[in-house]
């Protein structure tokens, strides 16, 4: 049976960096042996995010294809995007379908709540999946149009092959979406 463990004591924490999007905390911590580090972690909104897995039908799903600043590329993945200050996830969700897709959702599920690398990042993204869609076109704040791309379900090697889909939250909800179609079954 495994003790469970005392989070560390905050001494102090200062911000070390800011942008318009994030800010950056150096943390000093006192752990319960003693010891005592120094963290770095990027501090978020705090409103947290959604991504959406969008399903045409029972073997086909919506994804797009965008620019990417961190790799400086275009990326394949799900739907996603900040959630707006009153929001809730689910508002958040559709809301982004809207903007990225062009369809709204009669049916969407809560599939999990992922991490996003919580040793850095205190942020967190609730991942939906979207059924029964429904035409509606929401502006969204991209600079350019989003590329629309569908993938059968039953060719889903090919799409973990893909090398634009490497975001580790876009092949979670993937992964998520598949064992969750498995349990309906």
């Amino acid at each position: 049976m495994s003790k469970e463990k005392q989070v560390p004591q905050i001494l102090s924490r200062r911000v070390v960096a800011q942008s318009r999007l994030m800010r950056v905390e150096a943390v000093d911590l006192k752990f319960s042996n003693g010891e005592q580090r120094q963290f770095e972690r990027m501090k978020g909104s705090g409103r947290g995010a959604v991504m959406i897995v969008p399903c045409l039908d029972d073997e086909t799903l919506l994804l797009i294809r965008e620019y990417a600043a961190g790799v400086h590329d275009y990326q394949l993945g799900f739907p996603k995007g900040l959630i707006d200050a009153g929001e809730t996830p689910e508002e958040a969700a559709q809301r982004e379908l809207k903007e990225e897709v062009g369809y709204g959702s009669h049916q969407l599920e809560f599939l999990m709540e992922l991490s996003l690398a919580p040793q850095f990042f205190s942020a967190k993204m609730s991942v939906f999946v979207a059924r029964d869609l429904y035409p509606e076109s929401l502006p969204g704040d991209e600079p350019e149009p989003l590329e629309k791309v569908t993938w059968r379900l039953d060719d889903m090697n090919n799409l973990l092959a893909q090398p634009d889909f490497s975001e580790a939250r876009s092949v979670a909800a993937l992964l998520m979406l598949l064992r969750n179609q498995g349990e309906r079954r």
